[in-house]
């Protein structure tokens, strides 16, 4: 739904193009955000202490994540979701958890979901700068998907195993 006209050089159609992908992103900082906040209070383990932070920490990046995406679909005239119904309708991720509460199971779930959103912001990131004239929002999402890479490789460092 849009609210007054945004008249900042880009379509209607458009816009309407780039705030659909942002609600998805949107939907899915929810999901891992709500997934982070589970690994945090539930976490059990010899490393309970250490992870207890970790994930606190985590889910702080992805709390401001989550109000600068929703910011940045008003900026384009759209309302933003607002809802957990509406998160979890947009979102490509599940809340699916891990079978056991220490720490290396919750990180693998994480991975995971780190793994997908990098895909889909690496997928939306061309189509917003060439085929909706949005460079402000491709270069926005770059610097997300900065981020989850960073969570993601931070992730796969410590649930790394040698043989």
């Amino acid at each position: 739904m849009e609210t007054t006209q945004a008249k900042i050089g880009i379509k209607k159609d458009n816009r309407e193009a780039v705030s659909k992908m942002l609600k998805q992103l949107l939907g899915d900082e929810f999901v891992l955000y709500t997934k982070y906040r589970n690994a945090h209070w539930n976490v059990e383990g010899i490393d309970f202490h250490s992870k207890h932070i970790f994930f606190e920490e985590e889910y702080g990046k992805l709390e401001k994540t989550i109000d600068e995406v929703a910011e940045r679909i008003r900026m384009l005239g759209i309302y933003s979701p607002g809802t957990m119904e509406q998160f979890l309708e947009l979102s490509e991720l599940s809340e699916n958890g891990p079978e056991q509460n220490d720490s290396s199971s919750f990180m693998k779930v994480l991975l995971e979901d780190h793994q997908t959103v990098i895909k889909f912001i690496r997928k939306s990131i061309g189509d917003n700068a060439e085929a909706h004239n949005d460079e402000g929002t491709a270069d926005f999402i770059t610097a997300i998907m900065q981020m989850h890479e960073q969570m993601a490789w931070m992730l796969r460092s410590s649930i790394k195993t040698f043989s």
